[in-house]
């Protein structure tokens, strides 16, 4: 049994919360880049790249990437702390310097609340989008309060991320995006001190994560080729701005059709482009899938996957359909009698199989929910849903343009002789 499915049939009551709701989904104008490893060892390459990818994507939708504020790693001072592996070296690890443009510093904790300060000070009104691409450590006693690795030793749980986040208004909405191992766990962020038996905050908040709690993620590597890179927020960024890290245009992930990318729908098509071990799972679906039943998953997991889709919203039913297709399952079959029926020969297959099944939770728990008419319960499911439909904030119905590709992997060796 999942963790998340500890206690199978106690039913969950939502605690009373104080908010307001949202009028619109939020439109992300500050954006926040903590990343790296918390030591060169751990500091791949991999976790660089995405930066830039990052920062291509903005190009890509409109917006300056010197509008983003970056710490990653050791920062400024020139040390050599990212390990790469050059191809047709035989494997051997080498170190260069960081080489990300409009880089502020390093990613510690104190430059984590600088940056909070200041924008509490300098731009308090503005929506908040927070990505962090590197490491995580799994709490052991408390899979709510696992931990993201920052520079030099320093760490940051889930509880005191909620926390010094308070410190910007509470009228200020906050999305992150995390791909680090065991991720799953800042979904947490929303409640008062982390802890889902408390209600949720007032600050509007919502977070999409690489991978459930209890699980490391994909995409920590020393290689240098991006055309074999497969992690979480390759595809997350990919469906967000229609173009791949390589340059390549990708199919919209604009599913309802409303001229621009949610988050929510990035976020889905990065449940189908990814093929990894990953469980991707967003606040709304964390939240959804702790008031799982056992009498919910025998209901859901026994009826015809089509039944069970039909009340899913666009993005969902298109992660629904696509790994249906994707497994070779039977859509008017249930699910438990499609796993019977296929074989599942990979790891990978296995993640979709999984994937697939906890889509069809999130998709049947919505509408138990919506049925059962609980006003603090639906106060925090909407809210959720429309944080989570918000996005950058770039003009709706603009197409992307594909922005160049990046450089080849035999030019990363820190052009031929800087690295050391």
């Amino acid at each position: 049994m999942d963790p998340a499915y500890e206690d199978p049939e106690t039913e969950v009551s939502e605690p009373e919360a104080v908010f307001e709701p949202l009028r619109t989904p939020p439109r992300a104008s500050s954006f926040l880049v903590l990343g790296g490893g918390g030591e060169p060892a751990s500091n791949e390459i991999a976790l660089e790249k995405n930066v830039l990818y990052f920062q291509r994507t903005l190009r890509s939708l409109g917006l300056a990437p010197e509008s983003a504020s970056i710490y990653f790693a050791n920062g400024t001072d020139g040390k050599a702390t990212v390990r790469y592996r050059a191809e047709g070296k035989r494997a051997r690890d080498s170190f260069k310097s960081l080489e990300i443009p409009h880089l502020k510093g390093a990613a510690t904790l104190e430059h984590f609340l600088e940056w909070l300060e200041d924008k509490a000070r300098n731009a308090p009104e503005r929506s908040v989008f927070l990505y962090f691409t590197g490491h995580g450590g799994m709490n052991g006693n408390n899979l709510n309060n696992n931990h993201l690795a920052l520079w030099d030793s320093d760490t940051l749980t889930v509880r005191a991320f909620g926390l010094f986040l308070g410190r910007l208004p509470s009228t200020t909405p906050v999305v992150t995006m995390m791909s680090q191992c065991y991720s799953g766990s800042f979904a947490n962020f929303i409640y008062q001190d982390a802890n889902p038996q408390r209600p949720v905050v007032a600050q509007p908040r919502c977070g999409f994560f690489a991978t459930v709690e209890y699980l490391p993620s994909v995409g920590c590597t020393p290689e240098v080729d991006e055309a074999d890179y497969r992690d979480y927020s390759s595809s997350f960024f990919a469906g967000l701005a229609g173009v791949s890290r390589t340059g390549s245009a990708v199919a919209s992930a604009d599913h309802d059709g409303d001229g621009r990318v949610s988050y929510a729908e990035a976020h889905a098509f990065a449940k189908v482009d990814g093929e990894t071990t990953d469980l991707p799972i967003s606040t709304s679906e964390a939240w959804l899938q702790r008031r799982v039943r056992g009498v919910d998953m025998r209901a859901f997991l026994s009826k015809p996957i089509l039944d069970v889709s039909r009340t899913g919203r666009p993005e969902q039913r298109y992660v629904v359909e696509s790994l249906v297709r994707r497994l070779g399952f039977v859509a008017e079959r249930s699910w438990l009698d499609n796993l019977q029926a296929v074989e599942l020969k990979t790891e990978e297959r296995e993640a979709d199989a999984m994937r697939l099944r906890m889509e069809l939770l999130n998709i049947g728990m919505e509408h138990k929910v919506r049925a059962a008419g609980s006003a603090p319960a639906l106060a925090v499911l909407e809210r959720l849903l429309q944080c989570e439909h918000g996005s950058w904030d770039s003009p709706p119905g603009e197409a992307p343009a594909p922005v160049p590709a990046p450089p080849s992997a035999a030019s990363q060796d820190h052009d031929k002789g800087n690295a050391t």
